[in-house]
């Protein structure tokens, strides 16, 4: 089996995130796409996130009628913060018998080579790069890199964060099962949730 690996904080997930990996799921050569929730990023500020468990049952809520989409908390029982070779070390280890592939916007690709044993994560595992605005340009990178032309909106969980923050409208942002559950347990109304 083929499984693409969406790494992300889902901070909350939102429907740009579901676009790319939907459109992926079924033009490419994957069986899956697996939603793989970061506990936390160590490039992004932890100040930030909402509890990982709550971001995974979110994002549990919007794939859950998609059979090729699957929510993971893979990340939760590693080592934090959470490096992509350690979790695909353990995948490997997991499911042998799994082709694992990578997901990213061609923005992080960029700084690919800033990776914890990047060399490796490029000469072993295919990636699957959708282009941004502002990133046509990919570097040259040496791997197995394939362009996918993924649909994209400009929205971003920050942007949807400071609308809950100060009382604006995100529906249609986010999946109704994800506003839904937002409102019913006043997640990102205050400032700073922290991490418990």
């Amino acid at each position: 089996m083929k499984v693409g690996l969406y790494f992300g904080s889902f901070n909350p997930v939102h429907v740009g995130h579901l676009i790319i990996a939907n459109h992926i799921a079924y033009h490419s050569n994957l069986d899956k796409v697996w939603l793989v929730v970061s506990p936390r990023n160590p490039f992004k500020d932890s100040e930030q996130l909402l509890n990982e468990y709550d971001r995974l049952h979110l994002v549990g809520l919007a794939v859950e009628n998609e059979p090729r989409l699957h929510v993971s908390n893979i990340e939760f029982s590693l080592p934090r913060p959470s490096y992509t070779i350690d979790t695909l070390t353990y995948l490997q280890e997991k499911y042998p018998g799994t082709e694992f592939s990578i997901i990213m916007g061609s923005d992080g690709l960029q700084n690919i080579e800033k990776w914890k044993n990047a060399e490796a994560i490029l000469n072993n595992y295919p990636i699957l790069v959708y282009i941004r605005p502002g990133f046509e340009k990919l570097p040259g990178v040496n791997g197995n890199i394939t362009v996918i032309e993924a649909p994209l909106l400009s929205i971003s969980s920050t942007h949807i964060r400071q609308c809950i923050q100060n009382g604006k409208s995100i529906r249609y942002l986010v999946p109704d099962l994800v506003l839904e559950e937002i409102e019913r347990c006043s997640f990102y109304h205050k400032k700073v949730n922290k991490i418990n």
